[in-house]
């Protein structure tokens, strides 16, 4: 059975990066915990918490709400850029 704090990582809504997470999580298990074999998927997804992290403070300082975006909306975000 997956914590609460599990099942929110795995949550779209709650977690931007869920496909870099599972990415850089399938490296590992490929290549033996090899972290220098993974570094791509590692700086990937460390992009992908900055940008949504920004966005977020953001938000916050705007008084959004919620201060993380939909996963829909995240989509839209993205495709305006």
């Amino acid at each position: 059975r997956m914590s609460r704090h599990a099942k929110k990582l795995r949550d779209h809504d709650i977690n931007p990066c869920l496909a870099e997470t599972d990415a850089t999580t399938k490296c590992m298990d490929d290549n033996n915990y090899n972290k220098d074999l993974c570094t791509d998927y590692f700086l990937k997804y460390k992009n992908c918490r900055k940008f949504w992290h920004e966005i977020m403070m953001q938000r916050k300082r705007n008084g959004v709400k919620p201060e993380m975006p939909s996963a829909e909306e995240r989509k839209k975000i993205l495709e305006s850029m």
